[in-house]
């Protein structure tokens, strides 16, 4: 467990400063600060499974998931002027979304991990980023879920209705364009992310 220290405390850091910058907006509603760091937790993940392998990695998400639903239940308790800061169906998508993503980029990372260096990382979290947001904002959102809100989708109601695709295309759904936005963030933290991947696997493995 002491050698995957640091992964499962930056896993835990990662999970908690996204839960708490997830509040705040930029690009007109289109992306929180939280978007930017989340990503974040696919690196951890991949560090964790090319360096000490898969049981490592999983053990790291399992605490990732866990800090995640901590923050969601502290979050169901804090009420604000529309309800509860974390609905119940946001807190569920947030889970279901993290487990299943993280999980999935490990599968993938370890089928790629004997190609060239960047092909692992990069071609696992480009996957389960797309999964990681369908799952996400289809729950959290999409009109399907509302049996979800427990008879209160009004604390959700806002992303259904219809709005220019990121603001200038057709009329959609405004969780459309949030999942577009957010998935655009995702794979442009995850091409940056290669370099520190590659700058820390050298350095541990070197060091081992």
């Amino acid at each position: 467990m002491t050698r995957i220290l640091p992964g499962v405390i930056a896993m835990a850091a990662i999970v908690v400063a996204s839960n708490i910058l997830v509040q705040f907006l930029i690009l007109d509603g289109l992306l929180t600060w939280g978007a930017f760091t989340y990503p974040l937790a696919f690196l951890v993940t991949d560090l964790m499974n090319r360096i000490y392998g898969v049981s490592a990695a999983r053990r790291v998400v399992f605490v990732g998931l866990i800090v995640g639903i901590i923050c969601s239940l502290i979050g169901s308790q804090i009420q604000l002027e529309f309800g509860p800061a974390v609905p119940i169906r946001v807190a569920i998508a947030s889970a279901t979304a993290f487990g299943v993503a993280q999980l999935l980029d490990i599968t993938v990372f370890n089928k790629l991990r004997l190609g060239v260096w960047w092909v692992a990382p990069l071609g696992s979290t480009l996957v389960s980023s797309v999964v990681d947001t369908a799952i996400f904002f289809s729950i959290a959102f999409a009109a399907v879920f509302n049996p979800l809100s427990a008879g209160a989708a009004d604390q959700i109601i806002w992303a259904q209705d219809a709005v220019p695709f990121l603001n200038a295309g057709p009329l959609v759904p405004l969780w459309v364009s949030l999942a577009v936005a957010d998935w655009g963030v995702k794979i442009a933290v995850a091409l940056v992310a290669l370099i520190p991947f590659r700058l820390i696997v050298r350095r541990v493995t070197a060091t081992s």
